[in-house]
């Protein structure tokens, strides 16, 4: 308990900071949202119309500190006012209406890429110096350097415009009505294929070269040689002496790749024209809207925060001395 209070107070000193910096990154951003929504109107627009237009969305001359406490006020009411490109919808429900398309995302590709890298990254280890490990560990440093936008445009190009295998973006068909019925999510199952493709490509390489080097350090301990001595099997020696233990970087590279995933996600969401929040962040920079990029990017440190407490916690679990700690 002393180790998770320490942890969540860290986290909570963490989310101030992210969140103070969240407040400042927009407004230190070059233009005003108020000329770019009247830039059409040739200045016909008089000057009082402008001052209500600024006051409708919040944009007031206040004082700094004014209005660093009314964006601190307003995370705890979870209202971030009204957008801009997506008026007259609120931040909150346009944020919560792309959000399950990239927690879907996201979380398969995270699920996928993890298992996938951390078993072959245990078979490269235990067969090191062999054909597999000779395969494995230079094509993983391989996908590891190549960016999530090379990625995606290869992917989108082979499977979706030069072979028409799969659809070219969004996350399902326009002409089906959404709903829990097997055509929409055969639909949804379809379209996502590609963008999960492109973010496990890209992970995976990172997970099988992380968990290839704790497995290969532990290879050599004294526990696994006693348990090689004992007769057990080579699958037992295998995962419950030395993956277990190997694990434990294995997680803690999980919890710093959120990060990495997000802006992943935001490139690939551009790409592929999905409807999650990193596509969200892309057109509220293009229309300057401060409320949508600061609700987007709040949501981004609340679920990379999130995630790291919860392989803390987990780590209770894997690691038994932090229990008697």
């Amino acid at each position: 308990m002393n180790f998770l209070l320490k942890r969540l107070a860290f986290y909570l000193v963490a989310f101030v900071v992210a969140a103070t910096f969240n407040f400042m990154i927009p407004r230190m951003m070059p233009g005003d949202p108020t000329d770019i929504m009247l830039s059409h109107a040739d200045g016909t627009i008089p000057p009082e119309a402008r001052e209500a237009l600024k006051a409708t969305f919040g944009f007031i001359d206040e004082p700094l500190h004014i209005q660093y406490g009314n964006y601190l006020a307003s995370i705890f009411t979870w209202d971030f006012g009204t957008s801009i490109k997506f008026y007259p919808l609120p931040v909150t429900d346009v944020l919560l209406m792309a959000l399950p398309w990239t927690l879907l995302l996201t979380g398969s590709a995270l699920a996928i890429s993890f298992s996938i890298g951390t078993l072959l990254g245990i078979l490269a280890a235990w067969r090191r110096g062999q054909g597999v490990d000779m395969v494995l560990s230079p094509l993983a440093l391989a996908m590891q350097s190549i960016p999530a936008m090379v990625v995606a445009l290869t992917t989108l190009y082979v499977f979706a415009i030069g072979n028409q295998i799969l659809p070219t973006g969004y996350a399902y068909d326009p002409s089906l009505d959404r709903g829990f019925t097997v055509n929409f999510i055969a639909s949804v199952a379809t379209h996502a294929i590609l963008p999960v493709l492109t973010l496990s490509l890209v992970f995976t390489g990172g997970y099988l070269v992380t968990m290839r080097n704790n497995m290969i350090g532990q290879l050599g301990e004294d526990h696994v040689h006693m348990a090689e001595a004992k007769g057990l099997s080579d699958a037992r020696v295998r995962y419950a002496y030395a993956a277990r233990n190997a694990l434990l970087p294995s997680v803690t590279a999980l919890a710093l790749s959120f990060g990495a995933l997000f802006g992943g996600s935001l490139v690939t969401e551009v790409v592929f024209n999905y409807p999650g929040v990193g596509n969200l962040l892309y057109l509220g920079i293009l229309a300057r809207d401060f409320p949508l990029i600061q609700g987007q990017l709040l949501i981004m440190t609340l679920a990379m925060l999130t995630a790291n407490f919860t392989v803390d916690i987990a780590y209770i679990f894997l690691d038994p001395r932090l229990r008697k700690a």
